[in-house]
């Protein structure tokens, strides 16, 4: 086999598996996509292309008398919002610390984070309920963002730190000459270099609580107060009136957001995500 043919079979091949790849994913995308369109509540007679596609789920959700859809929406958009910005500002601040400065338990700080990303939330459950009653945060949506903002700072300090460490602490030393302060070099000098990083951590941290549902399920308790992961979830676990069909255009209308912030970003993502692996 020559050069040539030998190109030609591993170029073939590659198609081939990222084909496949995409066809599995693809294919429990259009299946929810398919039943959102479907008449009927039950997934037995959906189909991928309904014959009979109707529109009636996604009135069904925009009716205010029948759903309170729009305002678990609205809820989880308030609080994956303000965890993003909440998350970005905290861990800024924090990643440029432990980039720039030298300080007592510098190291244990960041071998705790370390640890802390390991854990998994729902093994803190108790812990959280038990902080949320004793602080009156239950049932409230300001609660639920300050864990959620408190759960995005170990990883993304992590990975923050190590973009941080890849630039130059020259420019910083340039500064101090001129007589620019601290203040002025983060927000001047090394922010305005760091945007690919801070879109990764943005984007994380607005998908993670608009996804989670473990932590919402637990400290939400009024129907008006849920995110969407509670309330579609309770669209589909009544016993006798199960709406699968309905459920399935509330998910597809979840990945809207999450789509225009991943393409807003998408310029600084991959470089956001490499850069901080050259240097630890």
């Amino acid at each position: 086999m020559n050069i040539k043919s030998h190109k030609f079979v591993r170029l073939g091949l590659s198609y081939l598996i990222i084909g496949i790849m995409f066809l599995i994913i693809l294919y429990p995308v259009a299946w929810i996509i398919g039943s959102s369109f479907n008449p009927g509540q039950s997934l037995s007679g959906s189909s991928i292309i309904p014959k009979n596609a109707s529109l009636m789920h996604y009135q069904h959700l925009f009716n205010l008398e029948e759903t309170y859809y729009l305002k678990w929406y609205q809820n989880s958009l308030i609080v994956s919002c303000l965890t993003m910005i909440f998350t970005v500002i905290s861990v800024s601040l924090i990643a440029y610390a432990f980039s720039r400065y030298r300080f007592f338990g510098r190291k244990y700080g960041l071998m705790t984070f370390l640890i802390l990303q390991m854990i998994p939330n729902f093994a803190a459950l108790i812990a959280i309920y038990v902080l949320a009653f004793r602080f009156q945060l239950l049932d409230t949506l300001s609660g639920l963002i300050l864990i959620y903002i408190g759960g995005q700072i170990p990883l993304n300090t992590w990975l923050m730190k190590g973009y941080l460490d890849t630039i130059p602490r020259e420019l910083d030393e340039s500064a101090k000459i001129d007589g620019a302060g601290h203040f002025r070099i983060f927000f001047q000098i090394v922010m305005p270099l760091a945007k690919p990083i801070l879109a990764v951590v943005a984007l994380f941290s607005f998908i993670a609580p608009f996804a989670d549902f473990i932590i919402a399920s637990i400290l939400l308790r009024s129907e008006e107060k849920y995110t969407l992961p509670v309330g579609l979830f309770n669209l589909i676990d009544d016993q006798f009136g199960a709406e699968f069909t309905t459920f399935a255009a509330g998910s597809v209308l979840i990945a809207i957001p999450i789509a225009i912030l991943f393409l807003f970003f998408q310029k600084y993502f991959v470089s956001g995500l490499t850069a901080g692996g050259t240097k630890g």
